[in-house]
């Protein structure tokens, strides 16, 4: 099984290596992805990612969702580790 995360497209970065690039924010974590596979992303487009590249856009709704069930599973994770430590 694969867990792609959605991120939101900030801006196109040069890539020396010839790959399409951008930076993506994941709920406030910037990071470099490459978006090869999707050589019509625009800035402020929601696309999932895999292991650094983008598999395929997304809108916005169904990204914020997703975003907020994975805050709801780490919240709910680590309540769980809280309570274990405690005992």
């Amino acid at each position: 099984m694969c867990l792609a995360i959605p991120g939101r497209i900030i801006s196109f970065e040069p890539d020396e290596a010839g790959s399409k690039m951008a930076k993506a924010d994941f709920a406030g974590i910037i990071k470099k992805i490459c978006i090869d596979f999707l050589p019509d992303v625009q800035i402020g487009d929601y696309v999932l990612v895999h292991v650094g590249f983008a598999l395929n856009k997304i809108d916005e709704a169904e990204a914020l969702e997703t975003l907020n069930a994975l805050r709801e599973v780490g919240e709910a994770w680590q309540e769980a580790g809280q309570a274990s430590a405690s005992e």
